[in-house]
């Protein structure tokens, strides 16, 4: 609902700032007060392009900001979430026109894009149901959703109550539609699988042919390193070996003769016996380093044959290490990546089919329910026609018929296999004609306020902007154009430029439009009127310029009438 509008410096507005209510809303105001402005600065808000040219004389800039409570509307609000945008349950648009052509807009604040603002306000509505307008207008220069074949059968669905079987039709045509997708995928891309899962294969057995192990290559390499050593350390072996026991002069046997010494002067003197048991100590480690130093020398054989097969597995190693990672970790994990990519590709074949009969099951599914839809809108499409006929009957569009034109689709789409669209046949003696080529916004006007008539209030409420509706009517048709108008207002909005009193009676809300003559020139202001100041303008709206006693008294009897 739009709840409050500001316009500065537009054409021949200063400033103007118009706060609406819920329900019915009425813009009055002689020929020339600037009401087709106002409607333009609306239809900016609904993302309308802009000129250069609807800037003020004088100024650089001209600005139009729309308020919008959008409480009631958790598609909206979903919309510009997705949109990265803040929000609440409030929506403010801004546009920003510049003589420079550097235009704006703001959406809470944040720039965005006209596309952007047309998806959240006025969005034609598309086939699958889920653009529905925070804004609708209609009239001469608007039309947009009254002309568009799927608004048709958002209509008759929304009132024959099949939107519950459409639903269920358009989730499992988007689930078909996923299906068939992938499915063509996978039969175009079965070449290249071939030759991926060939690679991959290579791959695997490269890596799994070396039976790698975690910590192998540190292992490889100190063995390697020692049989390269291997002579070096023969010699080494062989040197400490007679320092420590072979040698006459070994350490060994330095230690036993001082051992021997010490124990015959130990009978003269026992208590350096104690001093020589560390000694004793240090013989025995000695023997035990050459007993392994003799056991480690016999391993230390030179093995060409063995140096040679290391050599090639580190080869070997280092090759895939270039392919698949510096670290056998990294390589194992490798592996695991390719062989989860060979099951899945593997599985492909199996998934084909059984994607082909998941495809056939739902296509008898989607394609019965879609059948039993079309049949239901063809039965309720009479009734549907009689309701808007008798709706025009009463505006006083009589010799003008409503028909609609229902066609079967040769294959399911999102919304069934019906072709919908509204059309209009002038007189019996005429050809119908789609509601899309209905040239006379006046007319259009009471088609869609015949049609929202019979199909209700929306589970989306809106605003609505009517032009021209009251064209070519007086007297009971007027009224009747009023009680209609009121009656689509409950529970949303309506806003409604109109000339006669008869319609204006009934408005919840009544905003007079002036064109105010001043030294600075020409400027239109928009006055809420209370009920004295309604009077007035009705009175004003039933006898012109000169008011008099008899027009004040039928303005209050139009008011005090039963609403």
């Amino acid at each position: 609902m739009l709840t409050e509008l500001k316009v500065a410096n537009f054409a021949i507005i200063d400033r103007v700032d118009v706060f609406f209510k819920k329900g019915f809303n009425v813009l009055s105001g002689e020929t020339g007060s600037g009401k087709s402005l106002l409607l333009k600065s609306l239809a900016l808000l609904m993302g309308d392009k802009s000129t250069a040219e609807t800037i003020k004389t004088g100024c650089d800039q001209a600005t139009v900001e729309g308020l919008f409570d959008i409480s009631d509307r958790e598609d909206i609000k979903t919309r510009v979430a997705d949109l990265g945008i803040e929000h609440d349950d409030t929506l403010v648009v801004r546009r920003i026109l510049s003589k420079d052509g550097k235009n704006r807009v703001y959406i809470n604040g944040s720039l965005s894009t006209l596309q952007q603002l047309r998806e959240i306000v006025s969005p034609l509505v598309e086939i699958t149901g889920h653009n529905i307008p925070l804004i609708e207008m209609t009239g001469q220069h608007e039309n947009r959703n009254l002309q568009s074949k799927a608004y048709h059968l958002e209509m008759l669905d929304q009132y024959l109550g099949t939107t519950t079987l459409r639903n269920e039709v358009q989730k499992q045509f988007e689930q078909l539609s996923q299906l068939r997708n992938e499915l063509e995928d996978l039969q175009q891309n079965a070449k290249q699988k071939t030759q991926r899962l060939d690679f991959l294969v290579f791959q695997r057995d490269e890596i799994e042919g070396l039976s790698l192990k975690i910590g192998e290559e540190t292992e490889l390499e100190n063995q390697m390193l020692r049989l390269k050593s291997s002579e070096k350390l023969s010699d080494f072996v062989s040197q400490a070996e007679e320092a420590l026991y072979s040698q006459e002069d070994s350490a060994l046997v330095r230690i036993h003769r001082i051992l021997s010494k010490g124990t015959e002067l130990a009978q003269k003197d026992p208590s350096l016996q104690a001093k020589l048991e560390p000694l004793t100590t240090a013989k025995t480690l000695i023997e035990e380093v050459v007993y392994e130093l003799r056991d480690y020398g016999q391993q230390l054989q030179s093995n060409p044959e063995a140096l040679q097969e290391m050599e090639e597995r580190m080869s070997r190693l280092r090759r895939i290490q270039k392919k698949y990672g510096t670290s056998v970790e990294q390589i194992l994990a490798e592996l695991k990546n390719i062989t989860d990519e060979i099951s899945g590709l593997e599985g492909s074949e199996s998934r084909l089919e059984s994607l082909q009969a998941e495809i056939s099951k739902i296509e008898k599914t989607v394609g019965k329910k879609a059948e039993q839809l079309h049949e239901k809108r063809q039965k309720g499409a009479k009734t549907f026609e009689d309701s808007v006929q008798k709706e025009l009957e009463d505006l006083n569009m009589k010799g003008l018929l409503f028909l609609i034109s229902i066609g079967q689709l040769p294959a399911v789409t999102t919304s069934g296999i019906s072709e919908i669209e509204f059309m209009i046949q002038p007189s019996k003696k005429d050809e119908p004609r789609a509601l899309a080529k209905f040239a006379s916004g006046g007319e259009l006007s009471r088609v869609l306020l015949s049609l929202k008539r019979v199909v209700g209030t929306s589970e989306y409420p809106r605003t609505y902007l009517f032009d021209e509706v009251d064209a070519g009517v007086s007297g009971m048709t007027a009224e009747k154009v009023g009680k209609k108008l009121k009656s689509i207002a409950k529970g949303q909005q309506v806003i409604c430029i109109t000339h006669l009193p008869q319609v204006a009676a009934f408005a919840d809300s009544h905003h007079l439009i002036n064109k105010v003559q001043s030294s600075k020139g020409v400027k239109t202001e928009v006055i809420e009127l209370d009920r004295e100041s309604q009077v007035k303008e009705i009175a004003r709206m039933l006898s012109g310029e000169k008011i008099t006693k008899a027009s004040l008294d039928h303005a209050k009897e139009l008011l005090s009438s039963p609403r």
